[in-house]
């Protein structure tokens, strides 16, 4: 989800599209909260480890 958001970010950036700097802010924020809850050991989703 990190990847994915910094991808929005950059082609906001780029083409000039707020929404997508918007979506891709939300999604690296998302996708940070998913990283720490898994570091941490909590089950995110019902599941420990996501492949």
């Amino acid at each position: 989800m990190i990847i994915l958001g910094v991808i929005l970010l950059v082609l906001g950036f780029v083409f000039g599209i707020s929404v997508l700097w918007t979506l891709g802010i939300i999604v690296i924020i998302i996708g940070a909260i998913f990283w720490i809850l898994g570091a941490i050991g909590r089950p995110v989703g019902g599941r420990r480890i996501w492949f």
